[in-house]
Protein backbone atom coordinates (compact mmCIF):
# COMPACT_ATOMS: atom_id res chain seq x y z
CA UNK A 1 0.00 0.00 0.00
CA UNK A 2 1.12 3.48 -0.62
CA UNK A 3 1.14 6.47 0.38
CA UNK A 4 -0.43 10.11 -2.10
CA UNK A 5 0.67 12.87 -2.66
CA UNK A 6 -0.68 15.70 -0.67
CA UNK A 7 0.20 19.32 -0.79
CA UNK A 8 3.95 20.61 -1.74
CA UNK A 9 5.70 23.92 -0.33
CA UNK A 10 5.95 26.12 -3.62
CA UNK A 11 9.02 26.32 -5.31
CA UNK A 12 9.08 30.36 -4.47
CA UNK A 13 10.43 29.38 -0.65
CA UNK A 14 13.12 26.76 -1.54
CA UNK A 15 15.90 29.49 -0.09
CA UNK A 16 13.76 30.10 2.98
CA UNK A 17 14.36 28.63 6.51
CA UNK A 18 11.20 26.41 7.64
CA UNK A 19 10.55 26.72 11.66
CA UNK A 20 8.00 24.51 11.73
CA UNK A 21 5.10 22.45 9.50
CA UNK A 22 1.74 20.78 10.28
CA UNK A 23 -1.74 19.73 8.05
CA UNK A 24 -4.53 21.41 10.08
CA UNK A 25 -8.14 20.55 11.00
CA UNK A 26 -9.34 22.13 7.50
CA UNK A 27 -7.00 20.10 5.92
CA UNK A 28 -4.49 23.23 4.65
CA UNK A 29 -0.62 22.04 4.68
CA UNK A 30 0.67 24.79 6.85
CA UNK A 31 4.63 25.82 6.78
CA UNK A 32 5.84 28.73 9.23
CA UNK A 33 8.87 30.05 7.69
CA UNK A 34 11.84 32.04 9.58
CA UNK A 35 13.91 35.04 9.51
CA UNK A 36 17.99 34.01 8.90
CA UNK A 37 18.08 31.11 11.38
CA UNK A 38 20.97 28.78 12.57
CA UNK A 39 19.92 25.03 11.98
CA UNK A 40 18.77 22.99 15.38
CA UNK A 41 20.68 19.47 15.26
CA UNK A 42 18.41 18.58 18.74
CA UNK A 43 15.56 18.34 17.13
CA UNK A 44 14.66 15.42 14.32
CA UNK A 45 13.45 17.09 11.38
CA UNK A 46 16.19 18.31 9.31
CA UNK A 47 14.71 21.21 8.15
CA UNK A 48 14.52 22.77 12.13
CA UNK A 49 15.96 26.24 12.82
CA UNK A 50 15.97 28.62 15.31
CA UNK A 51 15.88 32.24 14.83
CA UNK A 52 19.33 33.80 16.22
CA UNK A 53 17.21 36.70 17.81
CA UNK A 54 13.71 37.55 19.22
CA UNK A 55 11.62 38.70 18.92
CA UNK A 56 11.12 38.12 15.37
CA UNK A 57 8.95 38.42 12.13
CA UNK A 58 7.55 35.34 10.28
CA UNK A 59 5.92 34.16 7.62
CA UNK A 60 2.77 31.75 7.68
CA UNK A 61 2.29 29.68 3.87
CA UNK A 62 -0.80 27.65 3.73
CA UNK A 63 -1.14 25.46 0.56
CA UNK A 64 -4.89 23.42 0.23
CA UNK A 65 -4.60 20.61 -0.53
CA UNK A 66 -7.52 19.98 -2.22
CA UNK A 67 -7.20 22.67 -4.40
CA UNK A 68 -3.74 23.81 -4.54
CA UNK A 69 -4.47 27.31 -3.32
CA UNK A 70 -1.54 29.18 -1.44
CA UNK A 71 -1.86 31.98 1.03
CA UNK A 72 1.05 33.73 2.77
CA UNK A 73 -0.07 35.32 6.14
CA UNK A 74 2.82 37.61 8.12
CA UNK A 75 3.03 37.04 11.53
CA UNK A 76 4.28 40.05 13.92
CA UNK A 77 6.90 40.15 17.10
CA UNK A 78 7.06 36.09 18.01
CA UNK A 79 8.64 35.37 21.23
CA UNK A 80 9.57 31.62 21.08
CA UNK A 81 11.35 29.58 19.20
CA UNK A 82 8.42 27.78 17.74
CA UNK A 83 8.49 23.85 17.44
CA UNK A 84 4.84 23.40 16.49
CA UNK A 85 2.09 25.47 15.15
CA UNK A 86 -1.97 24.96 14.60
CA UNK A 87 -4.70 26.84 13.51
CA UNK A 88 -7.79 28.05 15.33
CA UNK A 89 -10.30 29.00 13.92
CA UNK A 90 -11.46 32.42 13.36
CA UNK A 91 -7.76 32.78 11.57
CA UNK A 92 -6.08 32.44 14.59
CA UNK A 93 -2.49 30.61 15.01
CA UNK A 94 -1.10 28.41 17.81
CA UNK A 95 2.64 28.49 18.34
CA UNK A 96 4.19 26.65 20.96
CA UNK A 97 7.80 26.40 21.73
CA UNK A 98 10.45 27.71 24.50
CA UNK A 99 9.45 31.29 24.96
CA UNK A 100 11.91 33.95 25.56
CA UNK A 101 12.62 35.22 29.23
CA UNK A 102 8.99 36.05 30.48
CA UNK A 103 6.97 34.95 27.12
CA UNK A 104 4.61 31.58 27.64
CA UNK A 105 5.52 28.78 25.96
CA UNK A 106 2.37 28.42 23.55
CA UNK A 107 1.19 32.09 21.83
CA UNK A 108 -1.57 32.75 19.97
CA UNK A 109 -1.33 35.55 17.21
CA UNK A 110 -5.01 37.05 15.76
CA UNK A 111 -5.91 37.05 12.10
CA UNK A 112 -3.86 40.34 11.85
CA UNK A 113 -0.64 38.40 12.84
CA UNK A 114 0.01 39.71 16.03
CA UNK A 115 0.12 38.29 19.13
CA UNK A 116 -3.05 37.86 21.32
CA UNK A 117 -2.50 36.59 24.21
CA UNK A 118 -0.49 33.48 25.94
CA UNK A 119 -0.53 30.63 28.20
CA UNK A 120 1.32 27.74 29.64
CA UNK A 121 0.93 24.18 27.91
CA UNK A 122 2.82 22.03 30.46
CA UNK A 123 5.87 20.32 29.98
CA UNK A 124 7.11 17.75 27.20
CA UNK A 125 4.13 18.35 24.99
CA UNK A 126 3.62 15.42 22.43
CA UNK A 127 0.58 16.42 20.95
CA UNK A 128 -1.26 19.93 19.95
CA UNK A 129 -3.74 19.55 18.14
CA UNK A 130 -7.12 21.77 17.38
CA UNK A 131 -10.59 21.12 16.06
CA UNK A 132 -12.92 23.21 14.09
CA UNK A 133 -15.31 23.81 17.29
CA UNK A 134 -12.68 25.44 19.65
CA UNK A 135 -11.68 22.17 20.96
CA UNK A 136 -7.51 22.14 21.67
CA UNK A 137 -6.54 18.82 22.78
CA UNK A 138 -2.66 18.51 24.17
CA UNK A 139 -0.97 15.06 24.88
CA UNK A 140 1.87 14.95 26.95
CA UNK A 141 5.05 12.75 27.48
CA UNK A 142 6.48 11.13 30.69
CA UNK A 143 8.50 13.46 31.82
CA UNK A 144 5.61 16.11 31.79
CA UNK A 145 3.28 13.60 33.11
CA UNK A 146 5.44 12.76 36.39
CA UNK A 147 7.15 16.52 36.85
CA UNK A 148 4.43 19.29 35.72
CA UNK A 149 1.09 19.90 37.21
CA UNK A 150 -0.22 21.01 33.82
CA UNK A 151 0.81 17.52 32.35
CA UNK A 152 -0.31 14.87 34.58
CA UNK A 153 -2.58 14.12 33.50
CA UNK A 154 -1.53 12.83 30.07
CA UNK A 155 -3.98 14.23 27.76
CA UNK A 156 -5.67 17.33 28.05
CA UNK A 157 -8.40 19.33 26.76
CA UNK A 158 -8.61 23.08 26.61
CA UNK A 159 -10.58 25.89 25.03
CA UNK A 160 -9.84 28.15 22.41
CA UNK A 161 -8.02 30.83 24.75
CA UNK A 162 -5.96 27.95 26.55
CA UNK A 163 -8.29 27.76 29.53
CA UNK A 164 -8.15 24.21 30.89
CA UNK A 165 -11.50 22.10 30.47
CA UNK A 166 -10.91 18.29 31.27
CA UNK A 167 -7.79 16.16 31.85
CA UNK A 168 -8.09 12.37 31.18
CA UNK A 169 -8.44 10.56 34.33
CA UNK A 170 -8.47 6.33 33.84
CA UNK A 171 -11.37 3.76 35.38
CA UNK A 172 -10.36 1.57 38.15
CA UNK A 173 -7.84 -1.12 36.88
CA UNK A 174 -6.57 0.92 34.35
CA UNK A 175 -3.01 2.13 34.23
CA UNK A 176 -2.43 5.84 33.50
CA UNK A 177 -0.85 7.39 30.52
CA UNK A 178 2.65 7.70 30.95
CA UNK A 179 3.58 8.97 27.16
CA UNK A 180 1.35 9.47 24.49
CA UNK A 181 2.80 7.76 21.30
CA UNK A 182 -0.30 8.74 18.41
CA UNK A 183 -3.09 10.85 18.48
CA UNK A 184 -5.86 11.76 16.16
CA UNK A 185 -8.50 14.53 16.68
CA UNK A 186 -11.40 15.32 14.78
CA UNK A 187 -14.55 17.58 15.35
CA UNK A 188 -15.50 16.71 19.07
CA UNK A 189 -13.19 13.66 19.12
CA UNK A 190 -9.94 12.86 20.35
CA UNK A 191 -8.25 8.91 19.89
CA UNK A 192 -4.84 8.35 21.41
CA UNK A 193 -2.44 5.37 22.66
CA UNK A 194 -0.43 5.43 25.10
CA UNK A 195 2.48 3.90 27.34
CA UNK A 196 2.53 1.23 28.98
CA UNK A 197 -0.53 -0.61 27.68
CA UNK A 198 -1.64 1.23 24.62
CA UNK A 199 -5.15 1.03 24.72
CA UNK A 200 -7.33 2.95 22.17
CA UNK A 201 -8.70 5.22 23.61
CA UNK A 202 -11.82 7.57 22.60
CA UNK A 203 -12.51 10.94 24.62
CA UNK A 204 -14.77 13.19 23.81
CA UNK A 205 -15.46 17.23 24.65
CA UNK A 206 -18.33 16.59 26.74
CA UNK A 207 -15.78 13.99 28.80
CA UNK A 208 -17.30 10.67 28.04
CA UNK A 209 -14.17 8.16 27.80
CA UNK A 210 -13.87 4.40 26.13
CA UNK A 211 -10.67 2.43 26.35
CA UNK A 212 -10.63 -0.51 23.91
CA UNK A 213 -8.04 -2.86 24.06
CA UNK A 214 -5.27 -3.19 20.98
CA UNK A 215 -3.00 -5.80 19.86
CA UNK A 216 -0.61 -3.01 18.79
CA UNK A 217 1.96 -1.81 20.91
CA UNK A 218 4.37 1.30 20.61
CA UNK A 219 2.18 2.93 17.12
CA UNK A 220 2.93 6.55 15.72
CA UNK A 221 0.06 7.32 13.21
CA UNK A 222 -3.77 6.65 13.90
CA UNK A 223 -6.12 7.68 11.74
CA UNK A 224 -9.97 6.30 12.53
CA UNK A 225 -13.17 6.48 10.27
CA UNK A 226 -17.02 5.18 11.77
CA UNK A 227 -15.98 1.11 12.80
CA UNK A 228 -12.32 1.03 11.12
CA UNK A 229 -8.73 2.32 12.62
CA UNK A 230 -5.50 2.28 10.83
CA UNK A 231 -2.24 2.34 13.03
CA UNK A 232 1.02 2.70 11.67
CA UNK A 233 4.44 1.89 13.18
CA UNK A 234 4.27 -0.48 16.36
CA UNK A 235 4.24 -4.72 16.50
CA UNK A 236 1.53 -7.23 17.34
CA UNK A 237 1.60 -10.59 18.10
CA UNK A 238 5.19 -10.69 19.87
CA UNK A 239 6.73 -9.00 16.11
CA UNK A 240 8.93 -6.48 16.38
CA UNK A 241 7.97 -3.07 15.87
CA UNK A 242 8.54 -1.65 11.95
CA UNK A 243 8.10 1.80 11.28
CA UNK A 244 6.10 1.25 7.83
CA UNK A 245 3.86 -1.51 8.82
CA UNK A 246 0.08 -0.77 8.90
CA UNK A 247 -2.73 -2.42 11.05
CA UNK A 248 -6.19 -2.50 10.43
CA UNK A 249 -8.35 -2.70 13.13
CA UNK A 250 -12.28 -2.86 13.55
CA UNK A 251 -13.73 -1.28 16.12
CA UNK A 252 -16.23 -3.35 18.84
CA UNK A 253 -17.56 -1.78 21.72
CA UNK A 254 -14.18 -2.90 23.91
CA UNK A 255 -11.68 -3.93 21.55
CA UNK A 256 -9.81 -3.06 18.33
CA UNK A 257 -9.76 -6.27 16.67
CA UNK A 258 -7.41 -6.75 13.96
CA UNK A 259 -8.55 -7.59 10.19
CA UNK A 260 -4.83 -7.45 8.53
CA UNK A 261 -1.43 -5.59 8.44
CA UNK A 262 0.49 -4.18 4.90
CA UNK A 263 3.51 -2.60 4.46
CA UNK A 264 3.14 1.67 3.31
CA UNK A 265 5.33 2.85 0.95
CA UNK A 266 5.66 6.49 -0.41
CA UNK A 267 4.54 6.68 -3.15
CA UNK A 268 7.50 5.32 -5.39
CA UNK A 269 7.76 2.77 -3.62
CA UNK A 270 10.49 3.36 -1.59
CA UNK A 271 10.31 2.17 1.22
CA UNK A 272 8.83 4.07 4.92
CA UNK A 273 11.88 3.94 7.06
CA UNK A 274 12.01 7.62 8.35
CA UNK A 275 9.21 10.41 8.81
CA UNK A 276 7.89 12.61 11.11
CA UNK A 277 5.58 12.05 14.00
CA UNK A 278 2.02 11.96 12.10
CA UNK A 279 -0.48 13.98 12.38
CA UNK A 280 -3.83 12.10 12.64
CA UNK A 281 -7.09 13.90 11.38
CA UNK A 282 -10.42 11.64 11.66
CA UNK A 283 -9.94 8.94 8.68
CA UNK A 284 -6.78 10.82 7.50
CA UNK A 285 -3.38 10.48 8.25
CA UNK A 286 -0.99 12.85 6.81
CA UNK A 287 3.17 12.40 7.57
CA UNK A 288 6.48 13.89 5.48
CA UNK A 289 9.66 12.02 5.17
CA UNK A 290 13.04 13.74 5.69
CA UNK A 291 12.01 16.60 3.91
CA UNK A 292 9.16 18.76 5.41
CA UNK A 293 8.35 20.47 1.68
CA UNK A 294 6.18 17.93 1.03
CA UNK A 295 3.29 16.62 2.60
CA UNK A 296 1.81 12.81 2.14
CA UNK A 297 -1.82 11.46 3.14
CA UNK A 298 -3.14 7.92 3.27
CA UNK A 299 -7.46 7.88 4.09
CA UNK A 300 -8.95 5.12 5.78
Amino acid sequence: MALRPYALLPAQYDHRRLLATTVDAWGRALWLIGPEAAPDPGRYERFAARPRRHPYDALLVSVDGAGGAVREQHLYGLGLRVSRLEALPGGRLLLLGPGAPGQPDAQVHGRGGRRRHGFEPGRCVEFAMADRRHHLWFAYGDEGVYGDPLSSDGLVLRDGGGNHRWGYSPPPGVQHIDTVYALNVEDGTAWACSYPAFPLLEARTDGRTTLRRSPVRAPRGLAVHGDEAVLLGGGSRGAAARADRLHRLRLTADEAVPVEEARLTFPNGAPLTRYAKPVGRGGRLYLHGPTARQWFVLEV
